[in-house]
């Protein structure tokens, strides 16, 4: 059953070494997919952004979230965070009830970079759509952690599933 109002599902992203972008680019493109076969391409839309790029307005015209960033030491990717401290206060008590989902990449660990997205989106109220997702990558010297990355099958259909579920969910 479809809703007679214009919904956005708004991908954030953020990313040093391409895994990120990777994982905002195979949510996007699942997520057009599932539009496209449920028909709703003309009532749902999918807008992609980098973080340095979000304002509140895209915020407040979206109504569901995929976040996608690294971890560095041990939190989230500085530039992420910088765009969610940004906006915080500017859209609190006014994103309440909205859907999200998180996808971080992580040398080693990325719990957290997990546990920051998480309490930041606590604080506005949305709602866990779906485990956040970590995709680990090993890396553990200098030159692996600042090498580009390159996403596995696996780690593209769980990016992918992320992005199709929070599509289909605006379609309800």
């Amino acid at each position: 059953m479809s809703l007679n109002t214009y919904r956005q599902l708004l991908i954030v992203w953020h990313s040093r070494t391409g895994a990120a972008r990777q994982l905002a680019e195979q949510a996007e493109e699942e997520a057009l997919e599932v539009l496209k076969e449920l028909g709703e391409t003309d009532q749902v839309s999918i807008k992609r952004l980098h973080c340095d790029q979000v304002q509140v307005q895209d915020l407040l015209d979206s109504q569901a979230y995929l976040f996608c960033a690294p971890e560095n030491l041990g939190s989230l990717s500085g530039a992420m965070k910088e765009c969610l401290d940004r906006l915080y206060y500017e859209v609190l008590d006014r994103l309440n009830g909205r859907p999200y989902a998180g996808l971080i990449s992580a040398g080693s660990d990325g719990q957290g970079a997990l546990r920051q997205l998480e309490r930041i989106c606590t604080g506005w109220r949305l709602e866990l759509a779906a485990p956040t997702r970590i995709f680990n990558f090993d890396a553990q010297t200098p030159e692996a952690i600042q090498a580009p990355k390159t996403l596995s099958e696996e780690q593209i259909t769980q990016a992918r599933e992320a992005g199709g579920y929070l599509a289909a969910l605006l379609c309800l």
